[in-house]
């Protein structure tokens, strides 16, 4: 088939991952040579606990690279200031908000303000940066520690 990009001469047909042809992008038909994009035939994703795992496996976090809110969690109950920024805000750009670090999850950090127990549930989205007034627990995920 000489419109087919992907076979050239006798090279096998295109590959493919989870019965999906690989790349899944829309490619032209041999038909009406017009854009048709590609149907999935099923979970183009590996089965859960299957496929490569990466990072260091530290007590009571998730298997992963050195993320901030695995971080934050290596430091709760620690003092922390944050450092927020909201865009498009009339009355007020950025704001500093001081607590004791209670919970960090993929897209949020939760503090307490110790003096009136006022908790802030915090968006990462608008962190720029955080500092501590004391040394952090922290595990560099690809270091060989014991």
């Amino acid at each position: 088939m000489l419109n087919n990009p992907y076979k050239i001469g006798n090279q096998a047909q295109m590959p493919t991952f989870s019965g999906t042809p690989y790349p899944a992008y829309p490619v032209p038909t041999a038909i009406t040579n017009k854009m048709v994009p590609m149907q999935p035939s099923g979970s183009t994703l590996p089965p859960t606990g299957t496929g490569l795992q990466t990072g260091v496996n530290v007590p009571g976090l998730p298997m992963e690279e050195s993320y901030i809110e695995n971080i934050l969690r290596l430091n709760l109950g620690k003092m922390a200031t944050l450092y927020m920024t909201y865009e498009n805000n009339s009355q007020w750009n950025a704001k500093i908000f001081k607590g004791k670090l209670e919970a960090a999850g993929r897209d949020h950090i939760i503090i307490s303000d110790p003096a009136t127990g006022m908790r802030y549930l915090l968006l990462m989205v608008n962190l720029d940066y955080i500092t501590f007034d004391e040394e952090l627990n922290y595990y560099y995920p690809y270091a060989n520690r014991k």
